[in-house]
């Protein structure tokens, strides 16, 4: 077993005197580890933009993977290539324990914050690593998918191609790297997009929040994504641009001072062509996405698109 002190997930909680115990980040080991816990409170994102949710964690999907959103659920999608490392930390000064996932450079994509003192103890049940092991070397299992009670058999990734892909490739493209390569080539996209102003962002959030429609919203971190679905029941905004809009079970938060841009992007999901907005940090990686997912009703989806419609363009 190794032991690790200290954590770089800043902003978290103190952990100056704690320690880290490298657990099994390869699927679906992971997988069997994230579902045994009863209530998390869960967190994806940066700078920009930051989701979190208390629950308990519906399976994790991987990149080429189906995707479902579902009421109370935590919903979390990873880029096995780039989860290189997870761990399970406890602060010894609050007794606090933590699940982290990094990626390849030691950076915490996602940490899931064990509230319960039985989830704690169900942490210990962990299968360990030794360390220098790295999932994302080997998330590939060359006889086939492990079979885990409780967790659906693997296949193998298969991405579809962004250029022509529906919804879920589009989300797959951010979540390999941010969707700086997509962006950047962008032209290429064969459905419709169109650059819109930034500042649309907190006056659709106040508006789906007034009338009571619906979204989606997903939230990404270097090789990972989470995402809530439900009405908007409360909208906030600083002084200084951060936008906050609580989401049926979850919270997500948008600093638009670090919004550099934003894009309307329709992609075939569940009840046709649905639109999202993308919105992009300086560097053009897409921190957030605000959208419908799955199977949200006919009249929900007709509106979300008629306001997507209206929506104006960028400025000249």
């Amino acid at each position: 077993m190794a032991e690790h002190h200290g954590c770089g997930f800043e902003g978290c909680c103190g952990r100056r005197n704690g320690t880290a115990r490298l657990i099994d980040a390869r699927m679906p080991e992971l997988a069997r580890c994230l579902t045994l816990f009863q209530y998390v409170q869960a967190v994806t994102g940066g700078p920009v933009a930051r989701i979190d949710q208390a629950g308990s964690y519906a399976v994790p999907s991987l990149r080429g993977e189906a995707f479902a959103v579902r009421p109370g659920s935590i919903a979390l999608r990873i880029d096995s290539a780039g989860v290189d490392t997870a761990v399970v930390a406890r602060d010894e000064d609050t007794g606090s324990v933590a699940l982290r996932l990094l990626d390849t450079e030691g950076r915490t994509v996602h940490q899931g914050r064990l509230l319960s003192e039985g989830d704690r103890l169900l942490a210990g049940l962990a299968g360990t690593v030794e360390a220098g092991s790295s999932a994302a070397r080997t998330h590939m299992v060359p006889d086939g998918p492990l079979m885990v009670p409780g967790v659906p058999e693997r296949v193998r990734e298969h991405v579809p191609a962004w250029e022509d892909g529906d919804q879920l490739a589009q989300l797959d493209a951010v979540l390999a790297d941010g969707g700086a390569a997509r962006r950047e080539v962008f032209h290429r996209y064969r459905g419709e997009h169109r650059p819109i102003e930034v500042d649309v962002v907190p006056a659709v959030l106040d508006h789906v929040c007034s009338v009571g429609l619906p979204i989606g919203v997903a939230v990404f971190a270097p090789a990972a994504m989470q995402a809530c679905g439900g009405r908007v029941h409360v909208t906030d905004r600083t002084v200084g641009g951060r936008v906050f809009a609580a989401i049926a079970e979850s919270s997500v938060e948008i600093d638009l001072a670090g919004v550099r841009a934003c894009h309307l992007v329709r992609s075939t999901a569940a009840h046709g062509p649905t639109s999202a907005l993308e919105l992009d940090d300086e560097d053009g990686r897409c921190v957030a996405v605000v959208t419908q997912f799955g199977m949200v009703g006919e009249d929900v989806h007709a509106a979300w698109e008629h306001l997507a419609a209206s929506l104006p363009g960028i400025s000249t």
